[in-house]
């Protein structure tokens, strides 16, 4: 296949196949984030994603699941969306899962109707980052994103019926910060109600910007137990119907599971880890680059 650059995929997609559908983030401009600086953003010509389809189909004799790459796909025309949705349900009629990156701000730019009409054409998950539900913290990451366009966004792909997965950042507000993060995270969570989840500790990301703000002082990382008391008080706070994709690498505790089913489970796992695991007395953050 013709990837261009670093190629990336959510852990939950990592048994689909990847379709370079755009180049890089129309964003790009994160603190904590380098996944696509080796680049700029483009939405790729039509006929070189077609040929790429249509290689994929000469490579592989049955596929279920694709996921489109690269950063938040869903900035591209809705028009050009659906010709490339149209092109993987006639070249793979046997798939049953197709998702991509898009982020709350390209779900406000699309028109409801525009949404029904990618989800009719088959997509059938976005996932998104929403890093924190604290606008302090949002503003400080420079997302380009606010509590309000999160809760417009959500309503938007509700009402389409896309389902969505959001993924968010333990530790993000930092040390000195965390417990307005994760209490406004999980009011957020609790007030939009995606269809999944899914948390994944801090990891200092080599080159980024926040690396410097680390060196500078200007960032002081959290502690291991800030990042376990953070998700403990998800867990005993969320109020959503999800699934919880909390088996991220570098999460302490990896775990995933239905909610509310599963929560309970998951609380004792924490609540242990925090009595007895002796990362939890580390007071600093042990996490890998991704």
């Amino acid at each position: 296949m013709r990837y261009e650059g670093k190629i990336y995929r959510p852990w939950p997609e990592a048994n689909s196949v990847l379709i370079q559908v755009t180049l890089g983030c129309s964003i790009n401009t994160c603190t904590f984030c380098t996944m696509f600086d080796d680049k700029r953003f483009k939405i790729r010509d039509i006929e070189d994603v077609f040929a790429d389809i249509e290689q994929m189909r000469r490579v592989y004799t049955h596929v279920e699941s694709l996921f489109l790459t690269d950063g938040n796909v869903l900035a591209a025309r809705t028009d050009y969306l659906l010709q490339v949705l149209e092109k993987i349900r006639e070249t793979f009629p046997e798939c049953k899962h197709i998702a991509l990156y898009g982020g709350m701000n390209d779900f406000r730019r699309k028109s409801v109707d525009e949404l029904k009409e990618l989800k009719e054409a088959g997509l059938s998950l976005v996932y998104s980052g929403l890093e924190s539900g604290d606008s302090v913290v949002l503003e400080k990451i420079k997302k380009r994103m606010t509590q309000e366009h999160v809760i417009e966004g959500m309503a938007r792909a509700k009402e389409a019926g896309i389902p969505v997965l959001l993924s968010f950042i333990f530790g993000l507000g930092g040390r000195e910060r965390s417990k307005e993060h994760i209490e406004e995270t999980t009011r957020l969570l609790n007030m939009v109600k995606p269809e999944q989840i899914a948390p994944m500790a801090l990891a200092v990301q080599p080159g980024s910007e926040l690396e410097r703000e680390v060196e500078r002082g200007e960032f002081v990382l959290p502690t291991q137990l800030q990042i376990l008391e953070e998700e403990k008080y998800l867990l005993e706070n969320l109020d959503v119907d999800m699934f919880y994709w909390g088996d991220h690498g570098n999460n302490i505790v990896p775990q995933r599971g239905y909610l509310p089913d599963s929560q309970e489970f998951m609380l004792k796992r924490i609540n242990a880890a925090i009595e007895n695991n002796p990362m939890a007395k580390d007071n600093v953050i042990q996490t890998f680059a991704w």
